[in-house]
């Protein structure tokens, strides 16, 4: 199933970095993470143009945080979201078993889940177990869970 989550997300400089946050407390919430607040670390940082960031990142271990993560996503996905993930799925699985997601930062500030590609995104990258590896059987798990 699935190994691990990372999530990460970027506040700029223009953004209130309590309501990026939030964003990412939205999906934490919904997969049943307690104490989240205790896991996200933290990181002051400037980007590339000298301006100051800030970098959250949380990773999920646990199985039925993870599985919940999976199932919360699914389930808040919309139509158009399941159509384009199912079609970008091989794409978005890459060779390490990592399935990539980027969701809309004000979306999730919103409550909602929303896939996007924009860069400025909280960014998910789920690691799938296989064993031994293999790519089938992973993007069977991925459809499994998200399609």
């Amino acid at each position: 199933m699935i190994y691990h989550i990372k999530m990460r997300v970027i506040a700029h400089a223009t953004e209130d970095s309590s309501r990026v946050r939030k964003a990412l407390d939205f999906f934490l919430s919904g997969a049943g993470v307690k104490d989240w607040d205790k896991l996200i670390d933290e990181i002051q940082a400037e980007g590339h143009h000298g301006n100051p960031i800030t970098i959250l990142s949380v990773q999920l271990k646990k199985k039925a945080e993870c599985l919940n993560f999976a199932l919360f996503v699914r389930g808040n996905f919309s139509e158009e979201d399941v159509d384009m993930l199912r079609e970008e799925m091989p794409e978005r699985l890459d060779d390490d078993m990592v399935f990539h997601l980027r969701f809309d930062k004000q979306a999730a500030y919103l409550q909602q889940v929303k896939l996007t590609n924009s860069s400025d995104a909280i960014i998910a990258k789920v690691k799938i177990e296989t064993y031994p590896k293999n790519r089938e059987k992973a993007g069977a798990i991925v459809e499994e869970l998200f399609g």
